[in-house]
C-alpha cells in the first residue's frame, strides 16, 4: 500500500510542518451611556448576556454612566455580534434606548 501524508502536513527542507493556523479577529462588546435606560436594568442586563457576577456588571455599569461607554467582553466577530444583537432587543423589548456596538480590538 502507498504511503500518503496527512493533508495538513506540509513539508518543508524534508521537515513536516504543520501549517500556520490565524487567530480570529476578536471584537469589544461596547455599551454606549443614555440618559433613560435605568442603571439596574442595564446590570441585569450585563449579568444575563455576558454571564458577570453583581459587582462586574455593575463595574461596567458605573464605567458606563461616568465615562459614556463600557466594555462588556472580548469575543470573534460572530459571537459579539450575536451579543451585541441580544442586548439591543432585550432593551427594545423593555422599551429602553440603550446602544451597543461592536468594535474591532
Amino acid at each position: 500500500m502507498p504511503k500518503r501524508s496527512l493533508p495538513q502536513e506540509q513539508t518543508q527542507g524534508g521537515l513536516a510542518t504543520k501549517p500556520k493556523i490565524k487567530k480570529p479577529s476578536l471584537y469589544k462588546v461596547i455599551l454606549l451611556n443614555d440618559d433613560f435606560t435605568p442603571m439596574e436594568f442595564v446590570v441585569s442586563l450585563i449579568q444575563s448576556i455576558f454571564g458577570k457576577t453583581l459587582q462586574e456588571a455593575t463595574e461596567i455599569m458605573l464605567q458606563v454612566h461616568h465615562s459614556g461607554i463600557g466594555i462588556c467582553g472580548i469575543y470573534t466577530f460572530e459571537i459579539a455580534e450575536m451579543k451585541a444583537t441580544q442586548v439591543v432587543e432585550a432593551a427594545r423589548r423593555s422599551q429602553h434606548p440603550l446602544r451597543c456596538e461592536i468594535e474591532r480590538v
